[in-house]
């Protein structure tokens, strides 16, 4: 006969894995929402997970909560492995108060937070809250607080991961946003700090959820998210993946794949991908899968400032972070929101060990009076600051056009770059030919008989001199110019011999980033 302390203890634990209950649960589904469990079950190997706080309930009496007490208090807490590797987890539980964060709710999340800074290991936080609980009043507005002094006391020392998996509205929006990496699942999730309800009073527009703060707004308009994900189990499967190419904390190294692809394979299709007309688009997409392990590459903020490419990537079984100027779209101009990516991309690398490598097709920065008064300055400086300050392994292949100050800013060796390669076809020069020909011999184009033919022949002139690799590669600015189709080989060599690099910034608490 089973013991009395023993039979109620698997009645506790049968209580608290029902949540909020049968008809809660059967609400979540037909939501098209899995229940927080449901979630994690997919997210960690199976049998790893290990729950802390089970038992945790709110400590509230106001406004009759006291007669309303749920076993672990609306969040699933513990440790787990996704992959064989260990992380910490939490998972809100919207069939419990809604979701929202009380207290204790809070307390069981910073435990675990506290918990991933002592072992080194990521934190993957799964989102679905109608935000703080009303009836706790400022008691859980403290609680977000001691959520976001952790997020950013891990910043830089462990990945953090959200997972946004349904409602995120006010100051719950905060603590996903100084995470690493927001997911998002169209049609059932959004984040806003204020509703539509709230929106139509103050300003009179009239927007939906969706439209305010659904998944593709995030990850199109506002690049709060980084992932957009069809459905729930896309959105976890996803997770997984990108924490295959991450790092536990800032310092080990990311894991090492044996990927099957040859580290001397050549494709000569790449001699050929860049057009003769040299104002002529081609899809950079094309050349980063021809030269990564096995075509394979996991895109961040896939539909956002699509000016610029980042993301992750293996060369030689090591992981990388990829980024790539775009010029099938605005002919890879650098902007506002493209330079903000960027930054922010080679940021998390910097923090995670992860080298960068850049492939750099780039006419420049995008000209305007609205991207000036909203700050181009300020913004660009970002990325290049962002880049100056970096000490991983960084490589940079130029493919055509390098102008500019956005030569500069793209991983040149003037900012440290490690190494620095160049196709045949790139032009390094401070402008384009037309422009800096119209400067430079304005006088002799205005004076001339056929002034259409004498910009022409300037023109030839200035590209026979300067749109080409070789000048640079002169001065040592250049390290090789290469030819396309060996850009996979010279890059795995490279990053072979750059693999113990050594370099730090001078001694100080931090710089002061152009914010």
């Amino acid at each position: 006969m089973e013991r009395d302390n023993i039979k109620k203890l698997n009645e506790l634990r049968d209580k608290a894995l029902l949540g909020g209950g049968e008809k809660r649960i059967e609400d979540q589904h037909k939501k098209g929402k899995l229940t927080a469990r449901e979630r994690l079950d997919l997210l960690l190997d199976p049998g790893s997970f290990e729950e802390i706080g089970m038992f945790v309930q709110h400590r509230s009496s106001d406004f009759g909560l006291d007669k309303q007490k749920y076993l672990g208090d609306g969040v699933v807490t513990g440790l787990g492995r996704i992959n064989g590797r260990p992380v910490v987890v939490f998972s809100q539980d919207f069939t419990v108060f809604g979701g929202s964060l009380s207290e204790a709710h809070a307390e069981k999340i910073c435990r675990i937070m506290d918990t991933a800074l002592k072992l080194g290991i990521p934190v993957v936080g799964l989102n679905d809250s109608g935000g703080a609980r009303i009836q706790e009043g400022v008691v859980s507005l403290g609680g977000y607080a001691d959520i976001f002094l952790r997020n950013v006391l891990a910043s830089g020392v462990v990945p953090q991961i959200s997972a946004v998996m349904g409602p995120c509205a006010g100051g719950a929006v905060y603590s996903p946003a100084m995470t690493d990496f927001v997911f998002m699942v169209k049609s059932t999730s959004y984040m806003f700090v204020t509703g539509p309800n709230v929106v139509k009073t103050v300003t009179h527009e009239d927007v939906s959820f969706e439209d305010l703060g659904g998944a593709t707004t995030h990850a199109t308009k506002s690049g709060v998210a980084q992932f957009a994900a069809e459905n729930e189990v896309q959105c976890i499967e996803s997770i997984k993946k990108l924490l295959s190419y991450l790092p536990s904390n800032n310092v080990d190294d990311a894991p090492v794949f044996e990927s099957g692809d040859d580290p001397n394979r050549m494709d000569e299709t790449l001699n050929t991908v860049v057009p003769e007309n040299p104002n002529k688009p081609y899809d950079m997409h094309d050349v980063l899968k021809k030269v990564i392990d096995n075509a394979e590459f996991m895109e961040v903020h896939e539909q956002y400032a699509q000016n610029i490419i980042v993301g992750f990537a293996r060369l030689g079984g090591r992981s990388i972070g990829i980024v790539a100027n775009q010029p099938a779209v605005l002919a890879g101009v650098l902007d506002i929101d493209s330079s903000l990516k960027a930054a922010r991309f080679v940021r998390f690398c910097d923090a995670f060990n992860i080298p960068l490598v850049v492939f750099e097709d780039v006419p420049g920065f995008l000209p305007g009076t609205e991207q000036e008064w909203r700050g181009i300055i300020k913004h660009g400086a970002k990325l290049l600051y962002a880049f100056c300050e970096a000490t991983v392994p960084r490589i940079t292949v130029i493919t055509r056009k390098a102008y500019g100050g956005a030569y500069d800013v793209m991983n040149s060796k003037h900012i440290r770059g490690d190494m620095n390669f160049a196709w045949p076809t790139a032009e390094i020069a401070v402008m384009g030919p037309k422009g800096a020909v119209e400067i430079i011999f304005k006088k002799d184009i205005e004076h001339a008989a056929d002034k259409e033919k004498a910009l022409e022949q300037k023109i030839q002139e200035y590209r026979e001199k300067f749109a080409n690799p070789y000048i640079a590669a002169e001065r040592g600015y250049i390290d090789e110019v290469i030819m396309p189709s060996e850009t996979r080989p010279r890059l795995i060599k490279a990053l072979y011999f750059l693999e113990n690099k050594v370099d730090a910034n001078p001694k100080k608490k931090h710089g002061n980033i152009p914010l």
